[in-house]
């Protein structure tokens, strides 16, 4: 059944549980008390936090929109997932697509989903795409979590309505938990304490992550800096190169630091920082999203130093359960943690039939994929050492 009500799409799907219903709004929508209750029995996703997503379109830094299901009942509706869709062009030609990365900086696109009502939420989700007359049908989901039930219940969805989704990678990124994927022995962990007890000689060394908001700020600050003063500032990728990209993270710390959602663990010899992690915060998951460290202290490997000792600060009674660490398999913490959380990138039409705009957005990222295959196989190759070729006088 789907309904029109006030200009907003609304649809609803009736599965074997309860009645659900989607809402498609504007970041501005202030749902923040009913997210606060959602996450806590539901899958992680801390860039679906609305706040986020507000920072985002306050900032005009992405144009989103915002997938609210509903459970309906006798009582107050109670909201039973999220899911932000940034709709983008790449050429004003191009056919419009929706991406759940909501916004660029965001390293996961699964939905945040009530465990209790899976199958019919993500049905409703895909009920709402197809049925709005403004939302594009041609779905982008990089990053999304391939162990999430979200993503089980996608597949089962889009199989009952004939829809062959096109897989254009599948990876793995450091993950870890407090009983599992720490590495709490071998060569790498002989090494943080070689690199600890080294640094430790210059001074007094300590690890700080401050969650109040004037200390959250003033670390992020910090971490800027870092960061705009390593070769990312060299290259022009640093966050602060980009006046537009800098403006919208100090609005996105700001908001979720505000909640207690993010903050910045420094590593610190004689009070200086020379490393920075930027946390955030969902349910029971911490996400390490950005990192930066002073050059002049990399032989005493700072950013490795400081995600070991936040890792068994975090899951010391802070109540966090998980961490992400929003990295390549091939990242530094890829050596630090044993755990992995496989992710896939998908693409989709939920429309009846193939689309072009479909065939043109598939062709564009396949070709991007091969692309990057070829660089970091180039890489590897330039990488690699090679045997010395012999010359007449070492043959003699």
């Amino acid at each position: 059944m789907l309904e029109e009500q006030d200009g907003r799409r609304a649809a609803v799907a009736q599965s074997i549980g309860p009645m659900i219903s989607v809402t498609i709004d504007s970041p501005n929508s202030d749902i923040g008390p009913q997210w606060d209750d959602l996450v806590r029995r539901a899958s992680s996703n801390v860039f679906m936090n609305p706040a986020a997503l507000k920072a985002a379109d306050d900032t005009g830094f992405s144009r989103i929109q915002m997938l609210l299901a509903w459970e309906e009942g006798d009582g107050p509706r109670k909201l039973v997932g999220v899911w932000a869709l940034q709709s983008r062009k790449i050429l004003p030609f191009w056919p419009r697509v929706l991406e759940a990365l909501p916004y660029t900086y965001a390293f996961l696109s699964s939905p945040v989903v009530d465990f209790a009502c899976v199958d019919g939420v993500i049905a409703a989700f895909f009920s709402a795409i197809a049925a709005s007359r403004s939302l594009p049908k041609v779905l982008s989901l990089p990053s999304l979590d391939a162990e999430c039930p979200s993503y089980s219940a996608m597949r089962r969805e889009l199989a009952s309505r004939g829809i062959e989704p096109l897989t254009l990678s599948e990876s793995a990124r450091p993950f870890v938990t407090p009983v599992f994927g720490v590495k709490r022995s071998g060569s790498t962990r002989k090494k943080l304490r070689q690199d600890w007890n080294r640094l430790s000689a210059l001074g007094t060394v300590d690890v700080v992550n401050d969650r109040t908001l004037d200390g959250a700020l003033q670390a992020f600050e910090r971490f800027l800096a870092l960061e705009n003063a390593s070769w990312k500032g060299d290259r022009g990728t640093a966050l602060l190169s980009d006046p537009h990209d800098a403006a919208f993270v100090r609005r996105l710390f700001q908001s979720l630091a505000a909640q207690g959602n993010a903050s910045v663990a420094l590593l610190r010899v004689n009070g200086e920082a020379i490393s920075a992690q930027v946390l955030m915060y969902c349910g029971t998951t911490a996400y390490t999203w950005k990192t930066a460290f002073d050059a002049e202290y990399a032989k005493y490997s700072p950013g490795a130093l400081l995600i070991d000792k936040i890792t068994d600060g975090l899951f010391a009674g802070s109540g966090i359960v998980a961490i992400n660490s929003c990295a390549a398999e091939a990242s530094f913490m890829g050596q630090l943690w044993a755990g992995r959380r496989p992710t896939v990138d998908l693409l989709i039409d939920i429309g009846a039939r193939k689309s072009v705009g479909y065939r043109i957005e598939a062709a564009r990222q396949l070709a991007y994929q091969r692309l990057r295959s070829w660089r970091d196989g180039f890489r590897q190759w330039r990488s690699t050492p090679r045997p010395k070729k012999l010359g007449v006088a070492s043959l003699s």
